[in-house]
């Protein structure tokens, strides 16, 4: 018998000091059985940190031709593609050629995922956002998650702080350029 998803239920308490945005986020995500904690985590930071209107999570792994997290424009095409991980540079090039926005978070070796997408010349590389989360900072956040959390983010300078009860997780938000 295959394994669902399991629901969590997040409320964070959103301070973002660099996009000077406060806000209380309250939603729902589903953490597939095939989905890393590292990848949730960052999946969850992801959407906090591009909080705006119209901001939702895809159908995930059922739709694999589409972003993690994406704002959908009012003509029907994306104006953001959110992607977490390590996505192939193919799935990179075919976003930036569709989507106004294209972000990516990951947890795995950065320098390596944009050697890659350099390699293959994936369309308007310099364009695109390439954000490395730290794998402790996501392993310790992840053993903090229950089925009900409430997180105090603060994304101040590249820093981010998550309050979750009594205790405190840093770390910086690290910014890649992939120009060639």
């Amino acid at each position: 018998m295959a394994q669902t998803a399991t629901l969590y239920r997040f409320r964070i308490d959103l301070s973002d000091v660099d996009r000077n945005l406060y806000q209380i986020l309250e939603f729902r995500a589903a953490m597939h059985p095939s989905e890393s904690v590292p990848f949730f985590t960052t999946r969850i930071l992801a959407y906090a940190l591009n909080y705006q209107e119209g901001l939702e999570f895809s159908a995930g792994i059922s739709a694999p031709d589409e972003p993690a997290i994406r704002v959908m424009g009012l003509t029907g095409g994306v104006d953001l593609w959110i992607d977490i991980g390590n996505p192939a540079p193919k799935r990179m090039h075919k976003a930036s050629k569709s989507a106004k926005k294209v972000r990516i978070y990951t947890h795995k070796n950065v320098q390596l995922l944009a050697k890659e997408f350099r390699e293959e010349k994936v369309f308007r590389l310099e364009d695109i956002g390439l954000f490395s989360l730290d794998q402790r900072f996501l392993n310790a956040l992840g053993v903090t998650l229950n089925r009900d959390n409430h997180w105090e983010l603060t994304h101040n300078e590249g820093e981010l702080y998550v309050g979750v009860g009594k205790e405190t997780f840093q770390c910086h938000l690290e910014q890649y350029r992939m120009e060639d």
